[in-house]
């Protein structure tokens, strides 16, 4: 008979536990949602992407910005593109993308550093082997100085973001994250111009708090299918559009910056190898028209305002190589809603 009470008591406990676990997480999960007409979309342009998919990528960013009536793109300045041999920089196809930004009136965030979107995340150039790493270290920050002073004085430019995702540190073929460079970087960053500076992380993967407190713009990853090749296997998050509320009430409590964006939007599909390389019913398990509706769709509930969509190379490619304008023409009508 004690046994049974003991036992009794033991379920009311775990019982009591769990619905104060899931009052808890229910409180946290809620949060305001913006109104569709509200909502601001934009794109991450890669012109190596581009290039990947053999594309003209000058062609994909004026038809981005003319045809689909793009207003904001995050554009990063690859490292082993901007200084391809050491103190020796090549500014032309950078300088291109902004100027074309600025006479289309687009609002640029500029993101900075040796780890920066697009595989293998990493961008390092290839000199910088030679060097030790007190010396990799002067380097970098050089080279974010010599980004910043030249496009300082350009308005299109609304902020700087500085690397990508620098906490997921698993993922992509990267050094350990130096959390000390990072916060030199920022600094540097901070002092040379007073505009916000980005911080990203995953939405999915990591807890966001140690990069929110750094930024002034909290930038926040959102997938939904991908491929994980620790797994071996497609992967669909079981996740519903509380849980980025949730988790942007929790990182709320510990950070305050200025804004939260989403700042990649899966519109593109992710598998065992790049997708130009798959078969169209293999990009469609984790990417097709249907699943772009639904992402816009599900990304509209978690209770951020702004979007960067990642993926117009891949529109363009499917347009131009494949014949199918299906999420091209749907993007057309996404970024002209307001």
């Amino acid at each position: 008979m004690f046994f049974m009470f003991n036992n009794l008591r033991r379920i009311k406990k775990v019982f009591f536990v769990l619905v104060a676990v899931c009052f808890f997480v229910f409180v946290l999960s809620r949060g305001h949602v913006y109104g569709k007409n509200e909502l601001e979309y934009g794109i991450t342009f890669s012109k190596k992407q581009a290039e990947a998919l053999n594309l003209n990528w000058q062609e994909v960013y004026l038809s981005a910005l003319n045809e689909l009536g793009v207003k904001k793109v995050r554009l990063p300045a690859y490292w082993n593109e901007v200084e391809p041999l050491d103190n020796e920089y090549f500014w032309d196809d950078l300088d291109w993308l902004i100027n074309e930004s600025e006479k289309a009136e687009i609002e640029i965030i500029l993101a900075i550093g040796g780890r920066l979107p697009r595989w293998p995340e990493c961008h390092f150039p290839e000199w910088i082997d030679n060097f030790s790493k007190e010396e990799k270290e002067e380097k970098m920050l050089s080279y974010i100085s010599e980004v910043i002073n030249r496009y300082k004085e350009n308005k299109s430019i609304i902020a700087w973001q500085i690397e990508n995702e620098p906490f997921l540190a698993h993922f992509g073929e990267c050094p350990k994250l130096d959390k000390e460079l990072l916060d030199k970087e920022i600094k540097l960053a901070k002092s040379m111009d007073n505009r916000p500076i980005v911080i990203t992380d995953s939405g999915e993967l990591s807890i966001w708090i140690p990069a929110a407190r750094r930024a002034d713009i909290f930038g926040a990853t959102m997938y939904r299918d991908t491929y994980s090749r620790q797994l071996k296997r497609y992967i669909h998050y079981p996740i519903a559009p509380g849980f980025f509320r949730f988790k942007k009430n929790i990182a709320g409590l510990f950070a305050k910056p200025d804004k939260w964006v989403v700042i990649e939007l899966q519109a593109e599909p992710w598998g065992p190898i790049p997708y130009q390389y798959l078969t169209a019913e293999e990009r469609g398990r984790t990417m097709n028209f249907k699943k772009f509706r639904e992402m816009i769709e599900f990304s509209s509930l978690t209770g951020f305002k702004e979007f960067y969509l990642w993926g117009v190379e891949y529109w363009y490619w499917e347009k131009k190589v494949n014949g199918d304008d299906g999420i091209w023409e749907e993007a057309k009508i996404l970024f002209n809603m307001n």
